[in-house]
């Protein structure tokens, strides 16, 4: 058994453009080496146009690569027959909830998954509660998911992916078009997923909060890898990382400007907590 979820192997994506008559092949990913471990909660950081939401399209099968290989779970994504067995254990969660909601009451939508994979009633019946269950809405499930808030809509698409139960759960921008509270809900049950359940999480995102709680941190820009490590390792690089064109949390980057003035201070500090423990022991 491997411990493997995702491998992507010297993956590369090109697109054709057109403009104007004038035809040009353009790489979104080019020669992408990566691994995604079983049980990992891993963060796929990069600005837009990094190619970043390509290669999590190529997590589910949703595209297969123009060179190189994608695999899940040992399974070949450019196998067509094996296309619903990839997506039965890598689903994956878009910016947009609306997109994903397809019916008129939650436990509808809920089931929707696992109605297409022929599961028998009682047992969908049971993956529905448990789903909701999993992500706290278990008291809306006779609710009309459009009267949701945009964090609430979020879970109920989590709980419709989950109820497909797959090992690893590829989460694309999910907080994007969130307010703060809704995000944070969001994230938590995210974290949950990882930590009560196991299941294996990429989270595409831009947020550095978001980004500082994952266990591996992968930096993409131009369609190629450019940093990767644990946060720790990651965010105290601030100069690097304002040149790929990101921020850092706000917190390692107040540590980083203390240090350059002079202060003895830890830079690999990620969060509020910790900042006030650095300062406490400076006095």
């Amino acid at each position: 058994m491997s411990d493997t979820m995702i491998e992507c192997q010297n993956v590369s994506f090109k697109y054709v453009k057109n403009t104007e008559g004038v035809t040009e092949e353009k790489y979104a990913v080019k020669n992408v080496n990566l691994k995604v471990k079983k049980g990992e909660f891993l963060v796929v950081l990069g600005h837009n146009g990094s190619g970043k939401s390509t290669i999590a399209k190529h997590m589910n099968a949703l595209v297969v690569p123009s060179e190189g290989t994608v695999l899940v779970d040992g399974i070949d994504t450019k196998d067509p027959e094996k296309v619903w067995e990839i997506r039965s254990k890598a689903g994956m969660v878009f910016q947009n909830p609306d997109n994903q909601l397809v019916a008129t009451i939650v436990e509808e939508d809920v089931a929707f998954g696992p109605e297409n994979l022929g599961i028998e009633p009682s047992e969908i019946r049971r993956r529905v509660d448990e789903s909701l269950e999993k992500v706290g809405m278990s008291e809306y499930k006779r609710h009309a998911p459009h009267l949701l808030s945009g964090g609430q809509k979020q879970r109920i698409a989590i709980a419709g992916i989950l109820a497909i139960k797959p090992q690893c759960i590829i989460f694309d921008e999910p907080t994007a078009m969130l307010d703060p509270s809704g995000r944070k809900e969001v994230l938590n049950n995210i974290k949950d997923l990882n930590k009560k359940y196991g299941i294996t999480i990429v989270l595409i995102t831009h947020y550095m909060d978001e980004a500082a709680q994952a266990d591996r941190i992968i930096v993409m820009d131009g369609g190629k890898i450019m940093m990767e490590g644990i946060p720790r390792e990651i965010f105290p690089q601030v100069d690097r990382m304002k040149q790929i064109g990101l921020d850092v949390p706000q917190v390692t980057e107040l540590a980083y400007e203390l240090k350059k003035a002079g202060i003895q201070i830890d830079e690999k500090i990620l969060n509020v907590d910790e900042m006030v423990n650095e300062l406490c022991r400076l006095k």
